[in-house]
């Protein structure tokens, strides 16, 4: 299924792009967040009328981002949790955790939080991104220590 993208899509492209992605993917997740249209020949002229709007709404939000990411660059949070006499978490810490301790200082969504390797369960000092928009990711130094 062919698709116009409205914005930046990770690994899919940029404003303007014509992709093709699986119907499902369309259907469910780019339509409905409105990050993409059908690629018909209506769509198409309608999209190149309303493009440089479009480019316009996409560098305010990278400039706001760009803002946000600002704000938590170089920051330090702070996260007690159960742990062993080895430093072994019992349980784990997720996005959500992390998400409710930076959010008491910066709004920021669960989603945005990039952990690779998974849940942290150790004690110690981590580097967590935080992607705040497709084009801006910032790192925060995440501090996990025994209660």
């Amino acid at each position: 299924m062919e698709v116009i993208l409205l914005d930046k899509v990770n690994k899919l492209g940029g404003i303007g792009d014509v992709a093709v992605v699986k119907p499902g993917y369309a259907r469910n997740f780019l339509i409905p967040n409105r990050k993409a249209v059908m690629a018909t020949k209506a769509n198409l002229a309608s999209f190149e009328e309303r493009r440089a709007e479009l480019e316009a709404q996409a560098a305010e939000r990278t400039t706001a981002a760009e803002a946000r990411a600002l704000t938590l660059a170089g920051k330090t949070f702070k996260i007690e949790a159960n742990a062993g006499d080895e430093g072994k978490l019992f349980g784990s810490i997720g996005t959500r955790d992390i998400a409710e301790v930076i959010s008491a200082e910066v709004a920021v969504a669960k989603a945005e939080i990039r952990l690779p390797e998974g849940a942290i369960r150790h004690t110690g000092s981590f580097e967590v991104d935080i992607q705040v928009h497709p084009e801006v990711v910032v790192t925060v130094t995440l501090e996990v220590v025994a209660q």
